[in-house]
């Protein structure tokens, strides 16, 4: 199957049906289809020729749904930047990529100048805002009203539907090949687990350029129903959508939800009754969160899903019943759930083989969904994919009844002391401190220990907590060799697009002018 077959069953069975609403305007699957295919005709005409890369730098819009629709109907290949990278970043990817049309909304027009002066590849910019068209580039608006309406290009599944690059958090970001079957698979896999049943109302919030929300978007419109678009995540613009729009599904990162459960708990009066589901991935939930969002928000189901860029993205779901009074006893809200519809999921030791249950090991994906390859990368591509599994580096272990349990990337491991220190469970122990908002557990060079554990600390507005009190509240739950050595206090963390916590920019100051990262 390809991007587009959902779309299209929906053009002939529901027509008249609510595609999408964003800022006030909605259109129907008639009205949105036919924007799509004369994008498509108007990229054709700009001279995008079949298998040529589209990019788009953009917050969240309705236009983001058309261009992802709409570059695989003209026949094209995706490739959506991300929103938090510098020019030179966004350069590389169209250079490496080798991007020949880029699409920017008003967000981004400042930053459009230099990289068309310095993309090797793009000959074309469009303008997507809704001010005046600035020099140099297209107009959204006045292409699609000249350009005549084309056919569906109907790709096939083999087909590499959009280039995805990875947050570049090490060395040069690698590009992610995908197919239309990788992407077709992950998110039939999240249709499977009960996710948008029919007349769904689907709330974008989370980046529409990183393939989280992607997932969800497709799942969506295979199912047939209506998208709600916000252009960025704040508890409000949350909160107002879920109300006015009647919103059942979303997919939020932890911290978008304890936002929006502070929102909440402080605004009483809002109706959010629509809400039965919310799928959460890109990190572990605390407790404490978990918590307070299921009092605020009685009867909502939650889902985890697990996974990574060159998984299409999903490996696991941990489905409703983990969070459920019976799931949450037996531990299985910890989880990242169990395979996928499509998956087949294995912990291996050093040498590719398959552990016993309960051990930890490298956690390895096999299915539709494993990438075609990194772009231009095949060295890269042979070490990561090795006879079919992929080896995600994350460190987990699988319990009697297939649930997976992550204790960490096999990267991020500290070694102290010769003792494997899992940073999850440090930070599992810190965050649950009253005091404490956020933290991350890294490892720092020790002439004593070869590595400690140190740890980097958010506090709560208004709390105080010492550095060795954090460390004693810390014995009380794991063992002594766990606990951090050394506690600094910080603002903020860095975080990624999709709300990662970039671990590598706060090893940095440690391990810089050392060959190893490691001790």
């Amino acid at each position: 199957m390809n991007l587009t077959q959902g779309l299209k069953r929906s053009l002939q069975q529901t027509p008249d049906k609510v595609a999408v609403r964003y800022q006030g305007r909605q259109s129907t699957f008639s009205e949105f289809g036919d924007r799509v295919a004369r994008l498509a005709g108007a990229l054709k005409a700009l001279g995008m020729r079949d298998g040529d890369l589209v990019a788009m730098l953009s917050l969240n819009s309705s236009r983001y749904l058309e261009y992802y629709m709409a570059v695989p109907w003209a026949g094209g290949v995706l490739n959506p930047c991300n929103i938090r990278w510098s020019v030179a970043e966004i350069v590389y990817s169209l250079d490496d990529s080798k991007s020949t049309i880029l699409i920017v909304d008003d967000a981004f027009t400042s930053m459009a100048d230099d990289i068309r002066r310095l993309a090797k590849t793009v000959s074309v910019v469009i303008y997507a805002g809704y001010r005046e068209t600035p020099s140099g580039m297209v107009s959204y608006e006045d292409i699609l009203k000249a350009a005549e309406p084309v056919p569906d290009a109907c790709l096939q599944g083999s087909n590499v539907a959009g280039i995805f690059y990875t947050g570049g958090t090490t060395g040069f970001p690698k590009g992610v090949m995908l197919t239309h079957q990788n992407l077709w698979s992950s998110a039939i896999s999240i249709l499977a687990e009960g996710l948008f049943p029919q007349d769904s109302v689907c709330l974008h919030a989370a980046p529409m350029f990183h393939l989280a929300d992607l997932s969800t978007i497709l799942a969506q419109f295979i199912r047939g129903g209506t998208h709600v678009v916000v252009p960025g995540f704040t508890p409000e613009a949350v909160v107002q959508s879920i109300s006015q729009d009647r919103v059942t599904d979303t997919l939020l990162v932890p911290i978008m939800i304890q936002r929006l459960t502070d929102h909440l708990a402080a605004n009483p009066g809002v109706d959010s009754s629509s809400l039965c589901r919310i799928l959460y991935g890109a990190s572990p939930i605390p407790e404490a969160v978990l918590d307070r969002a299921m009092e605020t928000l009685p009867g909502i189901q939650f889902l985890q899903a697990y996974g990574m860029t060159e998984l299409s993205p999903l490996a696991t779901i941990n489905p409703p019943s983990s969070y459920t009074e019976e799931g949450r006893r037996q531990g299985k809200w910890r989880s990242a759930g169990r395979a996928g519809l499509c998956t087949e999921i294995r912990i291996v030791d050093a040498d590719g083989k398959e552990v016993s249950r309960g051990t930890v090991g490298e956690v390895v994906v096999r299915g539709p969904n494993v990438m075609h390859g990194y772009l231009n990368n095949p060295e890269q591509t042979a070490a990561a994919i090795k006879d079919g599994w992929m080896h995600t580096g994350d460190g987990g272990y699988m319990d009697d009844e297939g649930y997976i349990f992550i204790v960490d990337r096999i990267k991020d491991m500290i070694i102290s002391g010769g003792e494997n220190v899992y940073s999850a469970e440090v930070e599992n122990a810190i965050t649950q401190h009253e005091a404490v908002a956020m933290c991350a557990a890294i490892g720092i060079p020790s002439v004593q220990w070869g590595e400690s554990v140190h740890a980097i600390v958010v506090l709560k507005p208004g709390t105080e907590v010492t550095a060795d009190a954090l460390i004693s509240h810390c014995r009380k739950l794991i063992a002594g060799y766990k606990c951090p050595r050394s506690v600094e206090f910080r603002a903020d963390l860095p975080v990624s697009a999709a709300g990662k916590i970039l671990k590598s920019e706060l090893r940095k100051p440690f391990w810089e002018g050392r060959q190893k990262q490691v001790n």
